[in-house]
């Protein structure tokens, strides 16, 4: 039996290498008596041998600890991940550097924006030594963690202690307490969130609302046995709602070290295509969500139809040729069938007509024989099965009837092994039906775990409603930068980075809100601001020449920055005239006499403004005057080169596709379509815009954040650029 003792200075205990020791399972027996300022040691026994480890740091210990634990890839699963490891272990003193602490703080809170560990897809030693620096530090940390300043980084240590929290308590109770450096962290977060999760609203309303995903339990849930799936139906390409199911379903895959499934619910021929199926798997990988296999509910029609001949003659099921409207208006009602106490031997006759589409069979459809007079709706006999003649995207013309959602979604749930089933609370009515027919079913009972969904101002999540726009040529498609698909956001400018950020900033909460889109903009802005490159450009109406009676004879070129505060932009070429343009609003706003500051030059007096007839300004003449104090003037002005160099610009804008914030309880959408959402600007834009690729985003000084859609081709075809909302309310 190989015995472990830990030797180390009383006034600074080596919490991760407690930790780490301790999660792993390895009994060290501590002693804390070393001379202040020594380095910890291991003194490894055994009945006929003994080994003393010791390193410049408590990495080396750690690094053994790494090695030696039966915890699968602590210490990385390949010699990359090791490696990325002993950069984190090294980070991890920076934490003890009073000065850099904060510093610290923020480095690992943008590292953690779409990760759940630091390294991989499980708990390493590198969490646990950044951890150990955080909650070593005490009441500083402490502070922090309290507020909404480093949520990234919160959301990953409240994880971590609530996954560990046995363990990882009574290493701070006992080590950091003893330090003097402040209260230990609170115990019982997992239990009271536990709690919290089954008390329901109730408990939900006291909760902040930008409540981080990590401080929310999966119920009954196992790490390395969670297996989840994200289940679009292909009829449609993934926008901003699906988003938040997607990132949601893999966040708790990777927490709980578990498997998710992407399955396409496949079930409606009439409205699925492989156009869709391709576009959400491009869609699902742009998100950046890592699945373990594509699955599609189709690969289940010969169980489901085995399925629900069972039921058929068990008696839980009956075909009912009740025409559509009555049978809803009976659903509403609690009026039974005439059907419903049909013999199983009557039932299967008609359900061999579904089988093979004839024209008794497509006046049928197949029902749960449930409870009609459950006060919730959805038990009162749903619909199993439709007839439909339609050729399926993926099977062709094979079946003449498809299972609906309700009776397919739970049986693929449980065959697939699914343990946690997340749906937004739309469903929570549908929740009991879920259950119900599982339990007729005689499979396996999945766990359903409800989070609110995402609502948007001025938005429609429709997927029937968005295909609306697409049909009747009032967006010019599924990627059309008015719609809140993942391609038509991305394709306006916003960041893939952004999107997760506001989506996790969400959580796993119940409550229903209606977002604003200036908080995602703002978000974007802010991931986009420290390093898009910068340009300049006129609008072309009624731009306004500027002779500068002494600017220069011969044009010149500088080399500046494309952005002043961020090397990896590059540089631009700017040429310098006797002649320059401005905007007309510009030069409208200026007096003779007055000095101003053209950017990226100095500063100018305006001698004379010539107008038109009508008023209208046409020139302004002027000298400069370099030596001028840009902290003097008024108007910071933008201006271009007069040259032939100067690239045509399509400045595009766009607003939302409805007039009203939320639409009513059975309001129509199209009493509020908004008449006028696109809107063009011609402009000239600065030389360099012409080396600007597809997706490229930049800010034109003065006028906003862009990016490009359609790059330099030809001098007489314009470079498209379209504006990036920066989230301040618009009109």
């Amino acid at each position: 039996m190989m015995e472990v003792k830990l030797s180390f200075p009383g006034d600074n205990p080596p919490l991760a290498v407690i930790a780490t020791a301790k999660l792993a399972g390895i009994p060290i027996s501590a002693d804390p008596s070393l001379a202040s300022g020594s380095l910890p040691t291991f003194l490894i026994s055994s009945s006929d041998n003994e080994l003393k480890l010791r390193g410049t740091s408590p990495n080396t210990l750690l690094r053994y600890l790494g090695r030696v634990s039966s915890i699968p890839n602590l210490y990385g699963q390949d010699a990359f991940e090791s490696c990325q490891i002993d950069e984190w272990l090294e980070y991890a003193s920076t934490f003890s550097i009073g000065s850099e602490f904060e510093n610290a703080c923020s480095y690992v809170d943008g590292i953690l924006l779409k990760r759940t560990f630091l390294v991989g897809y499980s708990l390493s030693i590198a969490d646990i030594a950044i951890w150990s620096g955080l909650a070593g530090s005490g009441q500083r940390w402490e502070s922090l963690r309290k507020s909404k300043k480093y949520q990234n980084l919160v959301r990953w240590f409240n994880s971590i202690f609530a996954e560990y929290n046995t363990v990882l308590n009574e290493v701070t109770g006992t080590y950091v307490v003893k330090r003097g450096l402040g209260k230990p962290v609170p115990a019982k977060i997992k239990e009271k969130e536990q709690q919290g999760s089954n008390n329901g609203d109730a408990k939900e309303k006291g909760r902040a609302n930008n409540k981080a995903t990590a401080e929310v339990d999966l119920p009954d849930a196992e790490v390395g046995n969670v297996r989840l799936r994200f289940a679009p139906e292909p009829s449609g390409y993934l926008h901003i709602g699906h988003s938040k199911a997607a990132l949601m379903n893999q966040y708790f895959a990777q927490r709980y070290q578990g498997q998710l499934i992407v399955r396409f619910d496949d079930t409606n021929p009439a409205k699925e295509s492989n156009e869709f199926v391709e576009n959400l798997l491009k869609d699902i990988e742009t998100l950046g969500i890592k699945y373990d296999a594509v699955t599609y509910t189709s690969d289940y029609f010969p169980l489901l139809m085995e399925m629900a001949e069972n039921l058929i003659r068990s008696g839980k099921a009956y075909v009912d040729d009740t025409p559509r409207e009555q049978m809803q208006k009976e659903r509403m009602d609690g009026i039974e069938s005439k059907c419903r106490n049909n013999s199983p031997e009557k039932n299967m006759e008609l359900w061999k007509e579904m089988i093979a589409g004839s024209e008794r069979g497509l006046m049928c459809c197949l029902r749960g024989k449930l409870d009609m007079q459950d006060p919730n709706k959805s038990l009162r006999d749903p619909v199993y099965y439709r007839c439909n003649p339609l050729p399926h995207h993926r099977i062709g013309s094979k079946y003449k009837l498809y299972p609906t959602y309700d009776f397919a979604c739970p049986f693929v749930d449980a065959k697939e092994g699914i343990t946690h089933a997340l749906r937004s609370s739309e469903y929570h009515d549908r929740n009991a039906q879920y259950y119900r027919i599982q339990e007729d079913m005689g499979v396996k009972k999945v766990h359903i775990y409800e989070f609110s969904r995402l609502n948007l101002v001025y938005t429609l999540l429709s997927k029937r409603k968005l295909l609306w726009f697409v049909q009747n040529g009032k967006v010019d498609g599924w990627d059309d930068p008015r719609f809140p698909t993942v391609q038509g956001i991305v394709r306006r400018g916003l960041k893939v980075d952004a999107l997760i950020q506001f989506i996790l900033e969400q959580g796993a909460s119940k409550n229903l809100n209606l977002m604003e889109w200036d908080k995602l903009w703002t978000i974007n802005k802010k991931i986009i601001d420290p390093v898009c490159p910068r340009h300049t450009a006129v609008i072309e109406e009624k731009r306004v020449l500027v002779t500068l009676a002494d600017g220069p004879e011969k044009p010149f070129v500088r080399i500046i920055p494309r952005h002043k505060k961020y090397e990896g932009a590059g540089q631009k070429s700017t040429t310098y005239t006797k002649r320059i343009w401005i905007d007309y609003a510009d030069a409208v706003s200026i007096s003779e006499n007055e000095e101003i500051t053209l950017m990226d030059w100095g500063n100018a007096i305006i001698k004379e403004i010539r107008k038109d007839q009508d008023g209208i300004v046409t020139e302004l003449m002027g000298v400069l005057h370099i030596e001028g104090s840009v902290k003097t003037t008024k108007l910071k002005l933008t201006w271009l080169p007069e040259t032939s160099e100067l690239v045509n610009l399509s400045l595009m804008e766009f607003d939302y596709l409805i007039t009203k914030k939320k639409l009513d309880e059975g309001e129509d959408f199209l009493d509020a379509l908004n008449p006028c959402t696109k809107r063009e600007i011609a402009a000239v834009g600065d030389s360099n815009i012409r080396n600007l690729k597809r997706g490229e985003i930049v800010q034109l000084e003065r006028k906003g954040y862009y990016r490009c859609d359609v790059p330099f081709i030809r001098p007489s075809k314009p470079v498209v650029l379209f504006a990036i909302p920066d989230g301040r309310q618009q009109k």
